[in-house]
C-alpha cells in the first residue's frame, strides 16, 4: 500500500461511514481492486481510518453531548452491549470477517432488502420522537443491533438508523444518533485493534495512516453535512437500491461467473 493508496481509501471510508452502504465494505472492495493484498497491516488500517471519519462528528456533536446529558446517557447505554459483543468476538471479526469478499456482498444485498422493506413499514407510521424520549432499554437494543455491523457489509450507519426509527424517533433524529453512537464505538474499536497490532506501527506505515486518516475526516465532514440535508426530505431507499445493484455488479466482477 502506498499513500496514493491510502488517499483513496480515505476517501472511501470517509464517504461510507455515515451512508448505510457499508464503508468496511466499500474499503475492502477498493482494496480488491486496488490490488492491495489483504495482509494484517491492512486490515487495521481499515479500522484506524475509521477514527479519522469519526472525528467529523465529535466537531459536530462533541457540544450537543457536553450540554444535552439525557442525549448522552442513551449513547452510553447503546455503546456498552457493542462493546462487549465487539470484545468478545474481537478475534473473530478481524480473522475470518475483516476482508472477505463474499460475506460483504451477500451483507451489501440483503440489506438493501431490509432498507426496503422497513420504509415501506415507515411509511405507514408517524415517527416523531426524539433521542431524549427513547428508554434506556431501548438504546440498549439499538446498540445490540449495532453490534450486527461488525460483519462487513451490513452498515453501522444502517443497523443504528433502522432500529431507531422503528422506535419512533425521526428520521433526522435516528440519523444524528447513529452519528453520535459511532463515537465511542469507532474510537473503542480502532484504539484496541492499533493497542494489539502495536508492532504493526513502523514509520512508513504511520505515514500510510496519518494520511488515510487525514482524508477521511475531511470526507466526512462534507458527508455528514449533505446527509442530514438529504434525509429531510428523502428516504433510505435510493442506498438500498445502489447496494443491490453493487453486490451483484461486484459479485459478477470478482468471482466471474
Amino acid at each position: 500500500m502506498d499513500l496514493l493508496h491510502a488517499a483513496i481509501l480515505g476517501i472511501v471510508e470517509g464517504l461510507g461511514e455515515f451512508l448505510p452502504i457499508s464503508s468496511t465494505a466499500h474499503v475492502v472492495f477498493a482494496a480488491k481492486i486496488l490490488n492491495i493484498a489483504q495482509s494484517d497491516f491492512t486490515k487495521t488500517f481499515e479500522i484506524a481510518i475509521q477514527s479519522g471519519a469519526i472525528l467529523a462528528v465529535v466537531i459536530l456533536y462533541a457540544k450537543k453531548l457536553l450540554i444535552e446529558r439525557k442525549v448522552l446517557e442513551k449513547v452510553l447505554f447503546a455503546f456498552v452491549p457493542t462493546a462487549i459483543l465487539g470484545f468478545i468476538f474481537y478475534k473473530i471479526i478481524k480473522q475470518l470477517l475483516i476482508g472477505n469478499i463474499l460475506i460483504s456482498l451477500i451483507a451489501l444485498f440483503v440489506g438493501g432488502l431490509l432498507i426496503i422493506y422497513f420504509e415501506r413499514l415507515f411509511k405507514k407510521r408517524e415517527n416523531n420522537l426524539t433521542i431524549k424520549q427513547l428508554n434506556n432499554f431501548q438504546a440498549v437494543l439499538i446498540g445490540v443491533s449495532q453490534s450486527i455491523a461488525v460483519i462487513p457489509g451490513v452498515s453501522r450507519s444502517a443497523a443504528t438508523i433502522l432500529p431507531s426509527m422503528f422506535f419512533g424517533l425521526s428520521r433526522k433524529e435516528a440519523v444524528e444518533f447513529s452519528f453520535m453512537l459511532a463515537i465511542p464505538t469507532m474510537f473503542a474499536a480502532t484504539g484496541y485493534d492499533l493497542l494489539k497490532n502495536i508492532k504493526l506501527l513502523t514509520s512508513s506505515n504511520v505515514g500510510i495512516l496519518s494520511i488515510g486518516f487525514v482524508v477521511s475526516f475531511i470526507t466526512a465532514v462534507v458527508t455528514v453535512k449533505w446527509f442530514l440535508q438529504f434525509v429531510k426530505t428523502n428516504t433510505l431507499i435510493p442506498f438500498a437500491i445502489y447496494r443491490i445493484l453493487i453486490a451483484v455488479v461486484l459479485y459478477f466482477v470478482f468471482f466471474k461467473i
